[in-house]
């Protein structure tokens, strides 16, 4: 797309070591919010989940200089009447409020709504996760509630915000 800051790669195995890389540098940022793959099993889980027909996986890309800027993955992705997914997201340091992620989820949004035709799309965040409920916010994502003990993350059951968008809403 014309004027973005990133590109989209979809996760393959040549790209383990720089992922690895990226988690470990981005340890701090990640802490109690997400659990990336961190060693090489945990990476070929992560692919494997990928190549599932309910999710569909992205790296984000810096466009100047090809740096891993983050993660975006559209999981339990279900067709039928329901036509709906969850988005989710992480940067990796030192790239994260750089805008880049915007970037990337715009185009991974565009995707999910005009490739896989899906009606609704939810992003579950952290109620202390300020900036990435403004990052949502900013595209357009509405809350929608509060769900307590709602994901287990680093071994706890902590709550969400529901935030979601239809694809009405976002601008073709």
């Amino acid at each position: 797309d014309e004027g973005m800051r990133t590109r989209l790669v979809r996760p393959s195995q040549r790209l383990e070591a720089e992922v690895l890389r990226a988690v470990r540098r981005s340890r701090k940022l990640h802490r109690n919010r997400v659990t990336p793959p961190a060693s090489p099993d945990k990476y070929r889980e992560y692919l494997k989940a990928g190549r599932r027909k309910n999710q569909a996986s992205f790296f984000v890309l810096d466009s100047g200089t090809d740096e891993l800027a983050g993660v975006i993955n559209v999981s339990g992705i279900i067709l039928g009447y329901f036509k709906s997914a969850y988005l989710g997201y992480y940067a990796f340091t030192p790239h994260a409020g750089s805008g880049l992620m915007k970037d990337g989820l715009i185009q991974v949004i565009c995707h999910a709504f005009r490739e896989l035709k899906l009606h609704r799309l939810e992003a579950n965040i952290l109620p202390d996760n300020t900036r990435s409920a403004g990052l949502v916010k900013s595209l357009g994502f509405r809350l929608e509630g509060y769900s307590p003990r709602y994901l287990k993350i680093s071994g706890r059951w902590r709550d969400h915000e529901r935030w979601a968008i239809l694809s009405d809403e976002w601008p073709s």
